[in-house]
């Protein structure tokens, strides 16, 4: 017997240890006496061809007709920062595992999905995001595929593979599923990297980072340097402003992320090309609803619910705030600069203004009803229950479990609106040792990424082109709940400017903004 391909392991998966199941490589023969759908080989060989051998492996059991086919997505196109504030490592492939019926394929029922990295145990929220996506997305898809209406369009792909083929045709079939946009953002790929399969690889990060685009342009007008980069520490946080103004450009939009890809080559690409059109923008995205958010200042960094009240209601009753406990637990003063410009904003003489957004928080004895209302706002109960968060340094000393009765008896709100403080916010932050920066003359210093990977890849590239310095942003404590949920607006001639004068707030050296943040 001939078998091809990888064998590999996954600690995660139930019964790898049993006897009775067999692993096999892409091409591997099956030792059992079950039939193979032929389209489930055509959809596979479809995989290898666009993406690599390595991107799709198939587990067959001797006893049952399921198959379990794995897809590797390659993520090593996000940025080592986005990576670490997703939760997700950016060297090893995201795995999408579907299992068929071996037998009936997509004549069958309708393939269950699990989203995992092999090497990543813990706090895999992005998989869970992407699990719910893949999972709609799969279910609408069921609905009228079928082998032989697959089998007509697996037909037409052999077209584009044949040796008589061109370089030109082989590049628009690739373009049916995926376009290659024509823009200054990204270098337009050169037809010398097409030739043979040697090409493909290039092609595939091309595609992939033409993915991280923003799906829909918050502001047509918006020239490159339009988008805030990303803060680079603490309250006072110097910003890269790029010299001189480029020129204005055209909008840059490869057509919307959840744009359903071609059938063309099979299911697996499909499924596959789908799932690299959604990571990219995941943020801009609510984890429950799937709608996207609405932000004044284009989206964040972290993936978060909307406001809408069935997703706040469905957010605390599927239990995705469980994390809070692991977020107290490994960044205790993160948490407490949380809580306090919670309470800054909140004691604030403008928190009617400057307290944005209120806090969602469904009432723990009626699930039914928000305790904390934005449509109906009530600061004194909410000052009541801050005041009753314990602070940081008394909640790690004890056991998660023990922590959260403990708040409960001072307040049956304190322990569920610690938990919104944490989960609502969307930039990444974290500690910073400190010998980092002597000279702001104090040991509480935090680093703060808020650029989502759209904006974090329109600005590098213009940084290329036009250069960048520093300048930096002063704001007072008071605003900082805002900011970290909202991002940086320009408040100038709003109700959130507070001098006379009309100021983007980015000196260019900290001392001028340090006499800003009060």
């Amino acid at each position: 017997m001939d078998i091809k391909g990888q064998f590999w392991n996954d600690d995660d998966s139930e019964g790898d240890n049993e006897s009775e199941e067999f692993l096999y490589g892409v091409q591997g023969s099956c030792a059992a006496d079950l039939y193979r759908h032929p389209q489930l080989d055509a959809d596979i060989e479809a995989v290898k061809e666009i993406y690599s051998e390595n991107s799709v492996s198939i587990r067959e059991y001797g006893t049952i007709d399921d198959v379990d086919i794995d897809l590797h997505i390659n993520i090593s196109f996000l940025d080592e920062e986005v990576s670490t504030a997703w939760k997700v490592l950016r060297t090893e492939p995201i795995v999408l595992r579907l299992r068929f019926s071996l037998s009936q394929y997509l004549d069958g029922p309708e393939p269950s999905i699990e989203v995992f990295q092999p090497s990543n145990k813990e706090g895999f929220g992005l998989g869970l995001q992407l699990k719910k996506i893949l999972g709609m997305f799969t279910s609408q898809q069921w609905k009228h595929l079928s082998n032989d209406f697959l089998k007509t369009q697996q037909e037409k792909r052999h077209s584009w593979f044949k040796a008589s083929g061109t370089i030109k045709k082989f590049r628009a079939g690739l373009s049916i599923f995926s376009p290659i946009p024509k823009s200054p953002s990204f270098p337009i790929i050169q037809d010398s990297m097409l030739k043979g399969k040697l090409g493909v690889p290039e092609l595939r990060v091309g595609r992939l980072m033409n993915r991280s685009i923003s799906c829909t342009m918050k502001n047509p007008k918006v020239e490159v340097f339009g988008y805030p980069p990303s803060p680079q520490a603490g309250l006072l946080c110097p910003q890269h402003v790029g010299l001189p103004p480029p020129a204005r450009t055209s909008p840059l939009v490869s057509g919307h992320c959840k744009n359903i890809p071609t059938l063309e080559y099979g299911f697996l690409v499909q499924i596959m090309k789908y799932a690299e059109q959604r990571i990219p923008t995941l943020n801009e995205y609510c984890v429950v609803c799937d709608e996207q958010h609405v932000f004044q200042n284009g989206s964040m960094l972290k993936p978060a619910v909307c406001t809408r009240e069935l997703c706040v209601f469905s957010f605390y009753t599927l239990g995705v705030m469980s994390g809070a406990a692991e977020e107290v637990a490994t960044g205790a003063e993160v948490v407490d600069l949380l809580v306090a410009m919670c309470r800054a904003a909140l004691e604030s003489p403008r928190k009617s203004i400057i307290f944005e957004p209120y806090p969602s928080v469904v009432d723990p004895t009626d699930p039914k009803t928000l305790a904390f209302n934005p449509k109906k706002k009530n600061y004194e109960r909410l000052q009541k229950a801050l005041d009753s968060v314990m602070s940081i340094r008394e909640m790690t000393q004890g056991s998660y479990l023990e922590i959260k009765k403990q708040m409960d008896k001072l307040d049956p709100l304190a322990h569920p609106l610690l938990q919104w403080i944490i989960s609502s916010n969307r930039s990444h932050i974290v500690k910073l040792p400190l010998s980092r920066l002597k000279f702001m003359h104090t040991s509480h210093q935090f680093l703060l990424l808020s650029s989502p990977p759209a904006k974090e890849a329109r600005f590098r590239t213009a940084k290329k082109l036009y250069g960048s310095t520093f300048a930096f942003h002063g704001s007072h404590v008071e605003n900082w709940h805002s900011i970290l949920r909202n991002g940086l607006v320009n408040a100038s001639y709003t109700k959130l400017q507070e001098w006379e004068k009309d100021s983007t707030g980015c000196p260019p050296r900290m001392s001028w903004s340090r006499d800003t943040t009060g």
